[in-house]
């Protein structure tokens, strides 16, 4: 397959799909993206943002890989009305984004940046800096416990801390499992959770839900002199309100994000937020580890692999159920044409194919597939199947 690398990746990587695919990168100096991706099959990209028009741009583009986690920077749905699969690597950076958090976690309770830099000064202040409440004891409450959220609350529980989540419905049996484990405290709410944590953390991402999330009202739960971590997106923070409460309520704040923080990697940056002295900030590394990196890219290359093979792997763009109104399982001969006849049948009664798969039993004599169909299944229908040629069987079900 033909493969367009728009952002850097690490080099055994690019050499283990260029070993199987025909890769080429991106330099933007020399080709507009929309012009590069018009013979591309796959693109790959981390920062680069992917918008409907330049989806349009791709005609024979199949999937579109984001190596990392989040996706708000690829028009998905545009993607999806296209055919086009949007991946992406979950999970993969998780370690070191907790490994961030934590870091800012402790340089807040033992002030190691001031205290660098009056050393870096030539000033000596062991009585200023001998000061530290110390965090074995102390309660942190994690607003999403996702990949990220749970590798945070394992580094926190060695810390000896108590780790608060809000308690909801849905969650993953590997979720409920490390909930156990780790003998985190379930609260009812977010307002509970936040009156009782001396230190909050947020590892949500990005949505319609979670923009601006941290304003007003969810700041007025806050104790005075909590601590609070942003790892996750910066738009989720109302900055205003926080500097706001940050003065009324002596907040100490940790950050790696900035609502309108620069897209390339050198630039001015002029916030009022990273300049409060109450404010310990980085620059948007929390995935920036090479640990991190190869991990992310050891995964775009397990999906290049795995479509290679016809599987579809972290799809973002998938329905998450099958989307229609009966379901015929059909057991056939494993023969040339079977299907076809099927789906002739189904298409002469106006019957539209929402989803479908035909699983091989051993010694590939026979198969069953399994089809999910928007419309009217008749009782004609469901027997002309049945009559049609090298069919054993046929079941039916109301989705």
């Amino acid at each position: 397959m033909k493969i367009l690398i728009a952002d850097s990746l690490p080099q055994r990587q690019v050499d283990a799909l260029a070993s199987r695919h025909q890769v080429t990168h991106w330099i933007p100096a020399e080709a507009d993206l929309a012009e590069a991706i018009v013979d591309q099959e796959v693109l790959v990209v981390r920062s680069t943002e992917v918008p409907a028009a330049l989806i349009g741009a791709g005609p024979r583009l199949a999937v579109i890989i984001r190596a990392g986690a989040g996706f708000n920077t690829i028009d998905w749905r545009a993607a999806a009305n296209r055919g086009i699969y949007v991946c992406n690597t979950p999970g993969k950076n998780a370690v070191a984004v907790a490994e961030l958090t934590m870091g800012l976690i402790t340089a807040i309770d033992r002030r190691i940046p001031d205290a660098v830099a009056d050393l870096r000064s030539g000033q000596w202040r062991k009585k200023e800096y001998g000061q530290a409440r110390g965090l074995a004891g102390r309660s942190l409450g994690i607003i999403g416990f996702g990949d990220i959220g749970i590798q945070v609350a394992t580094r926190a529980v060695a810390f000896d801390m108590e780790v608060l989540i809000q308690a909801r419905p849905g969650r993953t049996a590997a979720q409920l499992d490390r909930i156990d484990e780790l003998a985190v405290t379930l609260v009812a709410d977010r307002a509970d959770l936040l009156a009782r944590s001396d230190i909050v953390s947020l590892h949500v991402p990005a949505t319609t839900e979670t923009i601006g999330m941290v304003g007003p009202e969810f700041l007025s739960h806050l104790r005075p002199g909590a601590v609070l971590i942003n790892t996750s997106r910066g738009d989720i923070i109302d900055e205003a309100a926080l500097l706001e409460a940050i003065e009324d309520k002596d907040l100490r704040v940790g950050l790696d994000v900035f609502a309108d923080e620069p897209a390339e990697g050198t630039a001015e940056f002029d916030s009022p937020l990273a300049k409060h002295p109450n404010v310990y900030a980085t620059h948007h590394i929390g995935a920036s580890t090479d640990q991190s990196q190869d991990a992310i890219a050891d995964e775009v290359v397990a999906i290049m692999n795995d479509f290679g093979r016809g599987v579809i792997r972290n799809c973002v763009n998938l329905m998450s159920a099958p989307h229609g109104t009966v379901v015929i399982s059909v057991r056939h001969h494993n023969r040339v044409g079977v299907l076809a006849r099927v789906l002739g049948i189904l298409r002469g009664a106006g019957l539209n194919v929402q989803q479908m798969e035909n699983r091989i039993f051993e010694g590939t004599m026979a198969a069953t597939a399994t089809i999910h169909l928007y419309g009217e299944l008749s009782e004609e229908t469901v027997q002309e199947v049945v009559d049609s040629l090298d069919v054993f069987g046929v079941s039916v079900s109301r989705a």
